[in-house]
């Protein structure tokens, strides 16, 4: 490859998107809270309250993207190399707030009051807001017509992040907590660096992106598979160290395939573009900005389908692209906050307590960390088939997705009642259930975002909305699991029995019944919307 294809190669969307899904898998850290929680608790001599505390400052972190997203709709709108700023103060903050963490666990300083804990632990989380905001809206702006798929890939390697990440802790550093704080401080922010000039904005739309986004999917599944299998065998058979450094191997191996994807891509991109953009006169055929056929499109549709409502409403209903400010003004805006403070709150309650509800139940250190390996499988597999299978049923059937939120946070609900049960195996399964929709919210909340508000100020739009998700992660980690865990352990700090999470469950399972209830008034909010100008956007771009 000589010099100048080499350049047209690294600067590709395709390569900006492998680099992409490289930094989502070391992001998902915040998943693994309850491999070092115990330690946390113990050394800082904290009770289950405190701790929970704690987990919903880095819910808070992760989640309160306002300056992230804002910061990037900002250097968007000037320059497609933009997003490389936001993912360099991700790599700061990563840096900063797990080292701080790590001195305090480890005596390096001396223990901290909670405040400070939730300060440290806060700007750590910061870190995946500005990681997720860079790499999911790049993608959807490299990629408009396949959103779903794109929001997917990117948040389904984010959701794997965190088994990724334990496969490596138990690799090098072999069960230390203290130490995978010390890992967290590193490796996430040196691979940032290491990629995130790759990452850009590409305004151009090239022949069958769908079936090379499908390879990447692939990929992603037989990661997905093949984490599970690896977390499963270890959790039977107690996988020696000559086993686990070859399974590490493979998958950086799986990983590195992506790139063998992208080449072909760039390969098949560049043919088709010297055969279809070169007439007979030998003019070039300048392919058109998608996201300004979409502004035209909104309008004409605007025109075309007078809707009911006023002012940002009417836009609202329209497609056309909104500003912060004119979101929040929008009812469909407040029905998904309300959606993904009840859903996603209530799942991330779940995953920042596996590690004591297992030991409530009578699970085993080894099997509650294997139950966060696995959430980060189960997480994946809602990010990743919501947005494939939301894409596919509105291309070929005309579904509107907001559907998949209902259906999804119905599903959640039996998996806190099966949580709730404490009866054997009951961990299992209701982890499953809870972790692939809460996994799925992520996919489809940022998909609806840039369809019912446009892509424009997507950014800080869907951060805002997900401020709800550490509102409801409060709600239900502090108030409600919490509350009651430390009352019925009876002055202690462990609790024992089925008792201990019951009514928690019950109560977060009549909070995912609202929450679908809600996504059910936006479904039939906007399934006009979707039949007369999402489906008409679709149609005009392919």
């Amino acid at each position: 490859m000589n010099p100048a294809n080499l350049n047209s190669y690294l600067t590709s969307k395709w390569v900006s998107t492998v680099a992409s899904i490289w930094i989502q898998c070391t992001s998902g850290s915040l998943y693994t809270f309850s491999i070092y929680s115990e330690t946390l608790k113990s050394t800082q001599h904290y009770d289950q309250s405190t701790l929970n505390l704690v987990s919903v400052f880095k819910d808070i972190g992760a989640n309160v993207g306002v300056v992230s997203g804002l910061l990037y709709d900002f250097l968007s709108r000037r320059t497609s190399n933009g997003p490389w700023l936001v993912l360099l103060l991700g790599a700061v903050q990563c840096f900063l707030g797990y080292f701080l963490m790590w001195a305090a666990v480890a005596g390096v300083i001396p223990p901290v009051s909670a405040p400070v804990m939730c300060l440290f632990i806060f700007v750590a989380a910061q870190s995946q807001s500005f990681f997720n905001t860079s790499n999911v809206v790049s993608g959807v702006r490299n990629f408009p017509n396949y959103r779903g798929t794109i929001v997917g890939i990117m948040k389904g390697f984010l959701g794997l992040g965190g088994a990724i990440l334990i496969q490596v802790y138990h690799t090098i550093l072999r069960n230390k907590p203290m130490a995978y704080l010390q890992m967290l401080a590193f490796l996430p922010p040196i691979n940032t660096l290491l990629l995130m000039w790759f990452v850009r904005i590409h305004n151009t739309r090239e022949g069958d992106e769908k079936k090379y986004l499908n390879k990447f999917s692939l990929i992603a599944l037989i990661v997905a598979a093949y984490l599970m299998v690896v977390i499963i065998l270890d959790n039977i058979l107690f996988l020696p160290l000559l086993v686990r450094i070859f399974v590490l191997i493979v998958l950086l191996m799986l990983l590195s395939s992506l790139l063998c994807i992208a080449s072909k891509a760039r390969e098949r991109s560049t043919s088709s573009t010297s055969e279809s953009f070169l007439t007979e006169g030998s003019q070039l055929i300048v392919e058109p900005d998608p996201f300004e056929t979409e502004k035209m499109d909104a309008r004409q549709v605007s025109a075309n389908y007078p809707m009911p409502g006023s002012g940002n409403q009417r836009r609202s209903q329209s497609g056309e692209n909104h500003n912060l400010s004119e979101a929040l003004q929008t009812v469909n805006f407040w029905i998904l906050f309300v959606s993904v403070s009840c859903g996603m709150g209530s799942g991330l309650a779940t995953v920042n307590n596996i590690a004591q509800i297992g030991v409530s139940l009578g699970y085993t250190s080894h099997a509650t960390g294997s139950l966060v390996s696995l959430w980060s499988i189960w997480n994946f597999l809602g990010r990743f088939g919501a947005g494939y299978v939301s894409d596919y049923c509105l291309h070929t059937r005309g579904w509107a997705r907001p559907l998949f939120m209902v259906m999804t946070l119905i599903i959640m609900s039996i998996g806190h009642v099966i949580i709730s049960s404490g009866l054997p195996g009951a961990l299992y399964v209701g982890s499953i259930l809870v972790g692939i929709c809460y996994g799925s919210q992520w996919s489809l909340m940022p998909t609806i975002t840039s369809e019912i508000f446009g892509v424009e100020h997507m950014g800080s739009i869907f951060n805002t909305i997900t401020v709800a998700s550490p509102v409801g992660s409060y709600i239900f980690s502090v108030r409600v699991v919490g509350y009651i865990y430390d009352k019925e352990a009876s002055g202690g700090n462990t609790c024992i029995g089925t008792h201990c999470f019951m009514l928690s469950f019950l109560i977060m399972t009549s909070a995912t019944i609202l929450a679908s209830l809600a996504a059910l008034g936006l479904f039939f909010r906007t399934k006009t919307f979707y039949r007369q100008v999402v489906l008409r956007r679709i149609q005009n771009i392919m």
